[in-house]
């Protein structure tokens, strides 16, 4: 939801961690975990704290009330 709302793509994305663009969509459907590095790395680059990209509970589907 970050990338999207800033207008990133998923290529810029991966292109400023250092990752596969693939890895992005793997993260955003929820197939795959990052590394705690790459968990923060993600965090810094939204200039966020980590727990509002990550959390052990699902985030609520967009649109649902």
């Amino acid at each position: 939801m970050l990338r999207a709302e800033r207008g990133i793509s998923r290529r810029q994305l991966a292109e400023a961690l250092g990752v596969h663009y693939q890895t992005v969509g793997y993260l955003e459907r929820g197939e795959y975990s990052p590394s705690l590095y790459l968990a923060l790395r993600i965090a810094e680059y939204f200039e966020v704290g980590v727990e509002v990209v990550f959390s052990t509970a699902p985030f609520p589907r967009i649109g649902s009330s």
